[in-house]
C-alpha cells in the first residue's frame, strides 16, 4: 500500500500549496492592482513493465499471458501562474491616481532595480518627484518624473503629463509580451524571474489608455476564491483519508502475518 500512501501524500501537499495561494488572494482583495495567483495540477503516471505489450500480434492462446497492467498516479502541482487579466476600475477623483485600461505596466525605480506594477496610486514627494506608495520614483520617458509647483497636473490617455497646457513629462508605460517570465516581488511589483529577461515594447495607439482619477482594483473574485477554498479543503480531506486508510490496511496485514 506504499504507492497509495505516496499518492495521497502528493495530493495533500499539492492542495496545501493551492490553499496557501487562495488565502493570499483573499488577503489582497483590497490591494490596488493586485493580480491573483493560480495553479494547475497534473497526474504523474508511473507505468509498470506489464503495461507494455511485448508483441502486438494476436496470441495463439486464448488465455492472457501477462496480467493486467496497473498505473500508479501521483498528483502534484503542475504550474503556478499569475493571472494578468484586467481588474475593474474604481473612481477616486484624486488627480495623481492613475489606472491602465488595457495592456501595459507602470515602471518604478526601486533599490533592487526597475520594477513593473499595475498600481497607479501615486504622490508628489517633497522633491517634486512623482512617487508610488512606498516612495519609489515612477519612471518616465527619460528617467524620473518631476512635477512643477504651479499649474494643474493632468495626464492624457497616451501618458503625456501636463502642467496647465505645457507638457512636462511622459509616463514610462510599457507592454511586456512575455509576461510569463514575470515573478511577483512583494504584493504589487513584478520583475524578471531568475535567468529570464523582460522584453519591453511601446504601446500601440488605442491598445491601452491612462485613466486619471481611477485606480485598478484587484482581479480577485471573492465568491470564486471561496468556492475554490471549499473544494481544496474537501480534496485535502479526501487525500488524508487515503493515507489513513492505506496505513490501517498495512497495519491489519502486518497483524495477520504475525498471527499466522
Amino acid at each position: 500500500m506504499q504507492d497509495a500512501v505516496m499518492s495521497g501524500l502528493f495530493g495533500a501537499l499539492s492542495n496545501e500549496t493551492r490553499m496557501n495561494l487562495i488565502s493570499n488572494n483573499l488577503a489582497n482583495i483590497n490591494t490596488t492592482g493586485y493580480k491573483r495567483d493560480r495553479v494547475s495540477f497534473q497526474d504523474t503516471f508511473l507505468r509498470l513493465a506489464t503495461d507494455y505489450k511485448p508483441d502486438p500480434r494476436v496470441s495463439l492462446r486464448d488465455k492472457q499471458l501477462l496480467p493486467e497492467g496497473h498505473i500508479i498516479a501521483k498528483p502534484r502541482v503542475a504550474q503556478q501562474t499569475i493571472d494578468m487579466s484586467q481588474g475593474s476600475l474604481q473612481v477616486t477623483g484624486n488627480p495623481l491616481d492613475l489606472a491602465i485600461s488595457g495592456k501595459g505596466f507602470f515602471k518604478v525605480i526601486t533599490p533592487s532595480g526597475v520594477m513593473y506594477t499595475r498600481n497607479g496610486e501615486f504622490y508628489r514627494n517633497a522633491d517634486g518627484l512623482l512617487v508610488d506608495t512606498k516612495g519609489y520614483p515612477v519612471a518616465g520617458g527619460g528617467g524620473t518624473i518631476a512635477l512643477p509647483d504651479t499649474g494643474k497636473i493632468s495626464f492624457s490617455p497616451d501618458g503625456r503629463i501636463f502642467a496647465g497646457t505645457e507638457v512636462v513629462g511622459n509616463l514610462g508605460v510599457v507592454k511586456i509580451p512575455n509576461e510569463q517570465v514575470l515573478q511577483r516581488f512583494g504584493q504589487n511589483y513584478f520583475t524578471a524571474a531568475k535567468g529570464q529577461t523582460v522584453t519591453e515594447q511601446e504601446l500601440e495607439t488605442n491598445e491601452s489608455e491612462i485613466m486619471q482619477g481611477y485606480l485598478e482594483k484587484p482581479n480577485v473574485e471573492v465568491v470564486t476564491e471561496m468556492v475554490n477554498m471549499i473544494e481544496t479543503q474537501h480534496s485535502f480531506e479526501a487525500y488524508q483519508k487515503v493515507i489513513t486508510g492505506s496505513n490501517d490496511m498495512d497495519s491489519s496485514a502486518m497483524r495477520v502475518g504475525q498471527q499466522s
